[in-house]
Formats: C-alpha cells, structure tokens, sequence
C-alpha cells in the first residue's frame, strides 16, 4: 500500500485517494508558434518518458482533500515515497537527493 501525503492541504492517505499524473516536470513545446514545432519535438513530449530505477518526480492530485496537484519523488525500486513538494516549488536535485527534504 502506498501512503501520500498532500503538501498543500496536509491529508494523509492511500493510493487511492490520489490521482497520478506520470512524470513531473515536464516542458511543453513552444506554444506561441505551433507551425515551428516539429513532429519529433512533439512526439517526444507527449509519449517518451523517463523510467528510472530508483528516485523519479512524479506528478499526483489529491482527489480525496483540496483536488490540487504537487509533486512527489518515489524511490521506483522500493515504491516508498520519499518526499512530497508543492508545484511551485524547485525540484529536488536527485543525484544529491538528501531524505530530510520534503
């Protein structure tokens, strides 16, 4: 069972009581002129994603309290929950990634 915790509202709860979102940080192509975007550059935002083995930043809505999205790194070996960030807030630096962070 996977325990979440919404950095926004403060519930605390089970998978289900969130929404998952894939990955987190993601930049979306140039919007302002569509016609200069290619089809690779489109392709790419919207089927490739990391899949990593270990820590990964993922996006999740907390369906069951305040319905915002934030962020979350999860360990994708272990699928424990590392630690849980607003969507306006940095991510975390995942190569020096440091437990106390949250």
């Amino acid at each position: 069972m996977l325990v979440l915790h919404c950095p926004v509202c403060g519930i605390e709860g089970e998978e289900a009581d969130f929404h998952c979102g894939g990955e987190a940080h993601l930049v979306r192509p140039q919007s302002h002129d569509p016609e200069n975007v290619s089809d690779e550059v489109l392709r790419d935002y919207l089927y490739l994603r990391q899949n990593p083995r270990g820590l990964h930043c993922e996006m999740w809505q907390c369906t069951r309290g305040c319905g915002k999205w934030f962020n979350a790194v999860r360990d994708t070996v272990t699928m424990e929950f590392k630690a849980f960030y607003r969507m306006d807030q940095k991510a975390p630096d995942l190569a020096n990634f440091d437990e106390g962070q949250s």
